[in-house]
């Protein structure tokens, strides 16, 4: 979800109840908050306190993620601990940049952000935007060994190879939902090789909530056929810069 703002720059709880009325309608899984279009970088701990309260209310038991990915593990921990005392459903982490890349750093970051509370974790893969790249590997010890991890938000490219090379290598130990981002840019191709949904940030939300439907149906040939009508308004809303 983006975070809406009013032109004085001042929260826009209006428009934000608004909107998650309109997911409830149109049927979507859950919400996510906080994530990059959510402007995660530019909140006050006041700001995602307030514009939480307000999603929670208008959700009225619909399950919403909070990105809670700092820099600093035990901040990250804190603004994790800050969502579940909200009531959150679950968080959403992305590693962050190490000067020297390592494996068993990025895995214990998530371990010991998982020690310091029990809300489920989304681990999100975004090296274009973190430049961490994990591995497969990397990905499936996390998932099996960190416990509560919930799901992978999948944004590495090219990412139907990568979401089907996960869901192959989840399949030896504990499975959780693959959910690719890019705001669903390769989304036919990205459901053809397996993800269970999309986790983005899309203005038409209704779109994408109409392809998952008929890909749990098994009807694939309905999800080219609107996948195929509507990219090149998810091409001309992948460009940077755009605002809605």
């Amino acid at each position: 979800m983006p975070t809406p703002f009013r032109d004085d720059e001042s929260l826009d709880h209006e428009s934000l109840v608004n909107f998650i009325r309109f997911l409830k309608k149109i049927g979507v899984d859950g919400l996510t908050l906080f994530g990059i279009l959510g402007e995660a970088n530019r909140l006050s701990d006041a700001d995602r306190e307030a514009i939480l309260a307000t999603a929670l209310e208008a959700a009225d038991g619909l399950p919403i993620v909070v990105g809670t990915s700092h820099r600093g593990t035990e901040t990250t921990a804190d603004l994790t601990k800050m969502a579940e005392r909200q009531g959150a459903s679950a968080c959403m982490i992305a590693p962050s940049k190490q000067a020297i890349p390592c494996d068993q750093t990025i895995f214990d970051y998530y371990n010991r952000v998982r020690e310091k509370t029990s809300l489920p974790i989304i681990v999100q893969d975004h090296p274009s935007v973190t430049e961490v790249h994990m591995t497969i590997d990397l990905l499936c010890r996390i998932v099996n060994e960190v416990p509560g991890i919930a799901g992978i938000k999948a944004k590495s490219i090219p990412s139907p190879k990568r979401i089907y090379h996960l869901k192959e290598a989840l399949k030896n130990g504990k499975q959780v939902p693959v959910l690719p981002g890019l705001v669903a840019l390769y989304g036919y191709f990205d459901l053809e090789a397996g993800s269970d949904g999309f986790n983005t940030g899309f203005s038409f939300p209704e779109i994408l909530v109409t392809m998952i439907k008929a890909n749990r149906a098994g009807n694939m040939a309905e999800v080219l056929r609107i996948y195929t009508k509507f990219l090149p308004l998810l091409v001309f809303e992948k460009q940077p810069g755009l605002a809605i």
